[in-house]
């Protein structure tokens, strides 16, 4: 739940920032951040199977480095990525006590 979460904020964070960058950017510059939003919006329906978990990683390479574009998404998009660290640590903590607590 809260990968997901982690995951539609930042796509929504996306596009505030291609509404930054729309007076200064290029246009592929542009379309490159509205597939970066469109994927991170789709993703959290992956996240039932492991490699949702490895795609919400891998995203949050761009969503950093979209701070060539924008500046104020290198802070934004690291503090998304700490987010996300800790969401993989609770669900594999929530995960382990549910295992706990199942009878077998």
């Amino acid at each position: 739940m809260l990968g997901s979460s982690v995951l539609v904020m930042e796509a929504f964070t996306m596009g505030f920032a291609l509404l930054i960058a729309m007076n200064s950017s290029d246009t592929w510059q542009l379309v490159l951040g509205g597939v970066l939003a469109v994927v991170l919006l789709l993703t959290p329906g992956l996240l039932k199977r492991k490699s949702g978990w490895i795609i919400g990683s891998i995203l949050q390479v761009p969503l950093v480095g979209y701070g060539a574009v924008v500046t104020s998404m290198y802070v934004l998009g690291g503090i998304f990525a700490a987010l996300w660290i800790a969401a993989i640590i609770v669900g594999r903590a929530g995960e382990a006590a549910r295992a706990r607590l199942t009878p077998p």
